[in-house]
């Protein structure tokens, strides 16, 4: 099986690419189960700055086949202007590196990894992920483990709601007298929320479509809910608006967000939009007093402050590519021991052939032990010609020189199967935690 990744980030594509490719979930299953047709597995994380399909494969070429037409049909053509491509290794990387936050828009952002556990389980509840991508994301999972624990870069880092929240504070010298408007409720306006009142946001309403979620979320950080349909009543009175919804169209044009410009006396209205696709049409900003910034314009906010980050990103980048490391050899071993399992059996039953025809032809000529004298011999056989395989085996240390051992060895034997031949050991991973 080899490995690929295709897909459109924050780096490659405008965000009027990216929504594009913003899939529903029951959408985002569909397409998973006409990709992972045996022998293929698949998996999509979709975030709002990134798209990506990740593939194990025995045919790479008709799975990228597959997998880019799949994207051009959501995305049109000009999505493969943006479109990047990761094989074998360098897939590997790519997914430890997402895992870890080092390919965010804000290094070191514990939201992602939440993101590829929440894909990871949508692959694996859809059977599209099975033993070989279970393997690979286990290992991502603990290297993104391992990097939050052995650096400082989740401790330094923010997300992309504190990010918003920073500008909205820098736009209005502090938000303590200004009435905040969050629309939706889920993950990302808790954040917000959470960071709102940190920076001293003190009159918070909350509006959802679902109502009751929306008292939820009020409830626990100290807002208060009103109705969707009050939605352009509310925008009369806020001073700073945050929208994360998952809204196919924009909730705010600028002809509706222009109505009420006179009630609010034309004051500054500051709007940022986390959703992908967007909740606020980008011609809102072209109200006089109205500040909008998508997800574009917060990246470049928060370019600003990499610098401080860089430092430690360096040192998780060591991490990565060491875990990266470490996976390939042991799946290099693990391919190995089929092989030598095989080879054995076949060997052992040879020998037992082979003693039972010499027996039968000595009849009862010999006694207990000279019975058993010549089983020991047929053993020890066995076990010298297959030590010194059976140690180089072993022993893999380059990258590709199992699978290339293991090969050889099985054509030698003419033993059934091959190293690639997928396994009933795949670790149980669970992916614990939320949104993290």
């Amino acid at each position: 099986m080899e490995f690929l990744c295709m897909g459109v980030s924050h780096r490659t594509a405008p965000l009027s690419v990216r929504e594009r490719l913003a899939l529903p979930e029951s959408q985002q299953v569909e397409l998973l189960r006409r990709l992972a047709q045996a022998p293929h597995e698949a998996m999509l994380v979709s975030t709002c700055n990134r798209v990506e399909l990740y593939m194990a494969s025995p045919d790479v070429a008709q799975a990228r086949e597959g997998a880019l037409r799949e994207l051009q049909a959501l995305g049109g053509p000009e999505t493969m202007e943006h479109l990047y491509e990761h094989r074998g290794e360098d897939s590997l990387v790519h997914l430890f590196r997402v895992s870890a936050s080092l390919d965010s828009m804000v290094l070191g952002e514990a939201q992602i990894l939440g993101q590829v556990k929440d894909a990871f389980e949508r692959g694996q509840g859809s059977g599209a992920v099975r033993g070989e991508l279970t393997r690979v994301c286990a290992a991502a999972f603990g290297c993104a483990k391992r990097v939050r624990t052995e650096t400082a870069i989740g401790r330094s880092a923010t997300s992309m709601a504190s990010a918003a929240v920073a500008l909205a504070s820098k736009v209005f010298d502090g938000l303590r007298d200004k009435t905040v408007l969050l629309v939706g409720a889920g993950e990302m306006s808790e954040l917000a929320a959470r960071h709102l009142k940190q920076a001293g946001a003190t009159r918070m309403l909350v509006t959802n479509r679902t109502f009751s979620r929306a008292e939820a979320l009020a409830a626990e950080v100290g807002a208060t809910a009103r109705p969707f349909e009050e939605l352009l009543a509310l925008l009369a009175s806020a001073d700073v608006v945050v929208c994360s919804t998952a809204s196919p169209v924009p909730l705010f044009t600028q002809e509706n967000v222009a109505s009420v410009g006179k009630a609010r006396r034309f004051r500054p209205l500051f709007m940022v939009d986390l959703a992908v696709p967007r909740d606020i049409a980008p011609e809102v900003g072209a109200l006089d007093w109205v500040h909008a910034y998508d997800l574009d314009d917060i990246q470049k906010f928060v370019a600003d402050n990499a610098a401080a980050r860089a430092e430690e990103a360096q040192k998780a980048g060591v991490l990565v590519a060491q875990e990266v490391a470490r996976f390939v050899r042991e799946r290099a071993v693990r391919q190995g021991v089929p092989v030598l399992a095989q080879l054995r059996q076949r060997g052992e039953a040879i020998a037992r052939a082979e003693v039972e025809r010499t027996l039968a032809a000595l009849g009862e000529s010999l006694n207990d032990k000279q019975r058993k004298s010549v089983e020991a011999m047929a053993r020890a056989i066995v076990n010298k010609l297959l030590h010194e395989p059976t140690a180089r085996l072993r022993a893999v240390g380059p990258e590709h020189e199992g699978n290339r051992l293991a090969g050889a060895a099985a054509e030698l034997f003419g033993l059934e199967g091959s190293p690639n031949a997928p396994d009933a050991s795949a670790p149980n991973v669970v992916a614990t935690g939320g949104k993290g």
